[in-house]
């Protein structure tokens, strides 16, 4: 049993392993023959960093329970930080250097700012991160260096399609792996009852202030593809707006569900391309997508499950019984 049990753990790993090969082949190929073009590439990126977004901010709440609107603040730390990095060393090093830079620097912030707020709780730590993100925008809004309201421009253009595959499969493997380990099952613990978890012996603001700092630092990855890519950041970029939007995607996937971050960063990203031909309607379409999403589906895309390769074949038999029945 232990023997079929490992064989079938290979099984579910390589055919992963291999979706995500032939994932990055398909797309790369779709690129090189012009198929994709410079309008879907743009659409492609914001899927991308979206994706990174809401996975790094599903850990904070949807795994660890943490109610937090400052996903925009350690976003914006990485942008400005390697935008600067790489205008001084426009080279595939700076650029490395500087993508790093901002994403440890997003780390220390969260770890700085996570241990006094995160021994709040519900609404009142919520209340706490949005300060503190609009703190760092407020920052970066007046500073010389950063060029205050104007924003960065002219910044290097590194990030093409293989870093973005690079970064958010290594950001989704990163999270899961976590989420596997005796640590993410602490989270977890605290999620589900914060004060049965100090009991056993878990020391809860440790493991809350370990999940914010790894959201922080896939945040600060997600802000460096941004900046590089656009080559134009400003603080209004980084605004309250984009907190919430990350917290939506994490609502609409699911709270607890990786696989749900990702459908939901993909779907809002795709419905929004859509919806820019209809400029004047735009937001209100978009709203009333959501909240009929959320009516019908209130515990989101995925709930608390995974998608997996199991759950799509029980899905096809299913859709094929009832073909067969009408």
């Amino acid at each position: 049993m232990k023997k079929l049990a490992e064989t079938m753990r290979n099984t579910k790993s390589w055919s992963k392993l291999l979706l995500l090969v032939l994932t990055y082949a398909i797309i790369h190929l779709l690129i090189i023959f012009g198929i994709i073009q410079d309008f879907q590439q743009i659409t492609l990126t914001t899927i991308c960093i979206n994706i990174i977004l809401a996975v790094s901010l599903n850990l904070i709440t949807g795994f660890t329970g943490q109610f937090s609107l400052g996903h925009a603040g350690f976003m914006s730390i990485g942008a400005y930080t390697c935008a600067l990095i790489t205008m001084r060393m426009p080279t595939i090093p700076g650029f490395i250097l500087g993508l790093v830079a901002g994403a440890v620097a997003a780390a220390i912030v969260g770890i700085l700012v996570g241990l006094p707020t995160l021994r709040l709780r519900g609404d009142y730590l919520a209340i706490a991160t949005l300060g503190m993100s609009e703190i760092i925008r407020i920052v970066f809004l007046n500073l010389n260096i950063t060029n205050g309201a104007a924003g960065l421009s002219g910044i290097p253009q590194f990030v093409n399609w293989p870093w973005l595959f690079v970064f958010t499969a290594g950001t989704i493997l990163l999270i899961v792996n976590f989420l596997k380990s005796s640590h993410g099952r602490a989270c977890i613990s605290i999620r589900e009852d914060e004060i049965a978890a100090e009991a056993m012996g878990i020391n809860t603001t440790k493991y809350k202030v370990t999940a914010f700092a790894i959201g922080a630092f896939c945040a600060g990855i997600a802000g460096a593809l941004y900046a590089s890519y656009f080559f134009f950041i400003k603080p209004t970029t980084f605004n309250f707006q984009k907190s919430v939007d990350v917290l939506v995607m994490v609502v609409l996937g699911g709270m607890g569900s990786v696989s749900g971050s990702v459908l939901a960063a993909i779907l809002l990203a795709l419905i929004s391309t859509f919806l820019q031909s209809f400029s004047e309607l735009r937001m209100v379409i978009y709203s009333l997508i959501l909240i009929i999403i959320m009516i019908f589906r209130p515990q989101g895309l995925m709930g608390s499950k995974e998608l997996s390769l199991s759950m799509l074949s029980k899905l096809g038999s299913k859709f094929s019984f009832r073909k067969g029945r009408v």
